[in-house]
């Protein structure tokens, strides 16, 4: 939240005028419309002045609500985490649906749109990938809590870290199976 927001909403909480507010922090009301607007930023002297007035910390001025803002911030990156995940979804649902189409299509032709596709894939998850290690959440249950805004605790979290490496493992061996998969339906349409 801005610091003119913060001083419009304490100032009309007070039930004070501009014009008042503004005699008691000895600026004209001009000045203090200029702040309320986030044209021009109080000094420190006046931030001091508005502090005292409204009775509260110079942080809370400054910073505004911290719980509020941090909500914000964690629901932004839960729609972005989201985002990221259903495109990398997309993405990889085509690359493996499209391969036999494409590749009978025409093979050249149709094996590099689908090596393009999977190149788009891959970076998707590498995006995804990204954003899991920036908010360190790896298994599916703490990827489930993080998209509903919620953190599991220190313990919880403990035990789902131990669960990651046997799942990176049936990841890799899911993968490698689908790949067999898909390569054998490839050699038996193009025979």
């Amino acid at each position: 939240m801005e610091i003119g927001t913060q001083i419009k909403q304490r100032r009309t909480a007070a039930g004070l005028s501009q014009e008042e507010l503004a005699e008691q922090v000895f600026v004209t009301r001009q000045t203090l419309s200029n702040w309320e607007n986030n044209k021009t930023y109080p000094d420190i002297n006046s931030l001091l002045r508005l502090s005292a007035v409204f009775y509260v910390s110079l942080d809370e001025l400054v910073k505004g609500d911290i719980p509020k803002m941090k909500e914000q911030i964690n629901k932004e990156d839960i729609r972005k985490f989201n985002r990221e995940s259903n495109i990398f979804t997309a993405l990889f649902l085509l690359m493996i649906l499209s391969v036999v189409p494409l590749v009978a299509w025409n093979r050249v032709i149709g094996t590099v749109i689908w090596l393009c596709i999977c190149v788009v894939a891959m970076v998707s998850a590498f995006r995804v990938e990204k954003l899991k290690k920036q908010h360190n959440i790896q298994t599916y249950r703490e990827i489930v809590a993080f998209t509903k805004g919620q953190r599991l605790d220190e313990l919880e979290q403990a035990r789902e870290s131990g669960k990651r490496p046997y799942q990176k493992v049936l990841l890799t061996l899911g993968s490698a199976l689908l790949g067999m998969i898909a390569a054998w339906i490839l050699i038996a349409v193009t025979q």
